[in-house]
């Protein structure tokens, strides 16, 4: 079977021809329109061999470009796709419930902390009804607060942060705490080494918490165990914290050491580090008044 010619032998062959019918030109020779026709005839099969060459490279140029974009297109769809999956969640979750919100995407990430961010900014502001604080929620539960907002965007700081102190209940009694970052001021103030773990927690009876988990301190006597579930207390008007909302839930309890009240470290219910949509929760302050009732007489 005879072999094909390689395209550099090609290329040799016409830059030839070009050469030929280029001295001809200079030259003057009378033969000049014979050496173009000559080499029309000559040139023309390998001109047409090398431009289905260049062809065949273009088409999988043009190939290769179709599937990026088959390709971004696809991402783009899944990615509107989740997003409208955690959008349905989070209107069917437990804090989303009776509650009026305006959706929002996580677009930045500000100050970190041991265990991740501790701020957040979100693609909704003033303009979208949003003011400072707000709760802010996930299909998961509570994932902060407002605490600035611009036109357009708005600043969120997240569980977990050392700057948010959030009011919660526990357990079926709803025993009231008070819930903290692992270096908030629940605990005395210390050093922070590499594993989140305040120096001044060091031989205080207080178990050292992991990267992520926060501090529980119920503020009456009362009892906790592990698996508790932690929900908001709520604040006067909703604001910075309607009543509620999942915060996490009791993962240990540190040994009593003669305190007052128990400590106990939780697993908060949203991950910060995998923060998409969310939900700022609108809610006006009551101007109702309650109606007075009389007690059951025995």
């Amino acid at each position: 079977m005879p072999r094909r010619p390689s395209r550099r032998r090609l290329l040799v062959a016409l830059l030839a021809a070009t050469l030929v019918v280029v001295v001809a030109d200079v030259s003057g020779w009378s033969a000049t329109d014979r050496v173009r026709a000559l080499g029309a005839t000559v040139l023309g099969p390998l001109e047409r061999v090398a431009a289905r060459g260049g062809g065949a490279a273009l088409e999988a140029s043009d190939s290769r470009a179709a599937r990026t974009r088959l390709g971004y297109d696809a991402a783009v769809d899944a990615r509107t796709t989740e997003e409208a999956r955690q959008l349905r969640a989070l209107l069917d979750s437990p804090g989303a419930t009776g509650a009026r919100l305006v959706p929002a995407r996580v677009v930045a990430v500000g100050s970190q902390g041991v265990a991740g961010p501790e701020r957040v900014t979100i693609d909704v502001g003033s303009r979208d009804g949003i003011t400072a604080d707000r709760t802010v929620v996930n299909a998961d539960g509570l994932v902060g607060r407002v605490v600035a907002t611009g036109p357009w965007t708005s600043d969120v700081v997240l569980v977990g942060s050392a700057d948010l102190a959030v009011g919660v209940r526990v357990g079926s009694a709803g025993t009231l705490g008070a819930l903290t970052g692992a270096t908030g001021p629940t605990r005395a103030s210390g050093a922070t080494g590499a594993t989140g773990v305040t120096e001044a927690t060091r031989g205080s009876g207080v178990r050292p918490r992991p990267a992520g988990q926060l501090d529980l301190q119920l503020v009456q006597r009362g009892s906790v165990a592990v698996g508790d579930a932690v929900t908001t207390m709520g604040s006067t008007g909703g604001r910075p914290f309607v009543a509620g909302v999942p915060v996490g839930r009791v993962s240990s309890v540190d040994p009593g050491g003669g305190r007052f009240a128990p400590t106990a470290a939780v697993q908060p219910s949203v991950d910060v580090t995998r923060l998409d949509v969310v939900g700022v929760l609108l809610t006006a302050p009551r101007t109702t008044p309650r109606a007075a009732v009389e007690g059951t007489a025995r």
